[in-house]
């Protein structure tokens, strides 16, 4: 756990995650609840039916912001995507196969990064995108992230991401970019 201010940002594991769905939950439904993402509750419940399946995957890995009082504020997830991931399907224009080729080691793909209206701008989404990825075994970092939501679009571009298309992530979404963010060579 590192802390700043009074913030505490927790790395958890996927057990640890979904011991925490609650906290996990509560930050993602007032965040996604927002324009342009006005999610529902029926989102929501969709969203936290694939958290608990995400959480079970062995390379699972989570962060968690708290209060000193321990009042969630922030949360970032994902794992490594497996050779058959689907991520890559949808993207325009297509995307060539020495980008798209993934092996459940090369790439981690970021799900989820949320921060309460309370606690933004104070750099807390940055700490925990930084503990999300510090240890990674992973090159790259992949996300899509709504063209509309542009906070978060320009976060990932100066944080260091580069758009690689565009896509609809499932039937009737709203575009996305897909980014990614190179976090060591793939040449030696």
């Amino acid at each position: 756990m590192t802390l700043h201010g009074a913030i505490a940002v927790e790395c958890l594991s996927g057990p640890a995650s979904a011991q925490a769905e609650q906290a996990f939950r509560l930050v993602y439904a007032e965040t996604f609840a927002e324009p342009p993402y006005n999610e529902t509750e029926a989102d929501v419940t969709a969203c936290f039916r694939r958290f608990r399946s995400q959480t079970r995957k062995q390379t699972f890995r989570a962060v968690l912001a708290r209060t000193h009082q321990g009042e969630p504020v922030g949360i970032g997830y994902g794992y490594p995507l497996g050779p058959r991931t689907g991520w890559w399907d949808r993207i325009t224009p297509p995307a060539p196969d020495d980008l798209r080729g993934e092996d459940g080691h090369r790439t981690f793909g970021l799900m989820e990064l949320a921060v309460r209206t309370p606690w933004r701008r104070i750099g807390v989404a940055r700490r925990m995108h930084a503990a999300l990825i510090a240890d990674a075994g992973e090159g790259r970092v992949l996300l899509n992230v709504r063209q509309d939501a542009e906070a978060a679009r320009g976060a990932y571009r100066a944080w260091g991401y580069r758009k690689v298309g565009e896509t609809r992530p499932w039937d009737g979404a709203p575009l996305h970019d897909v980014m990614t963010l190179v976090l060591r060579s793939e040449t030696a």
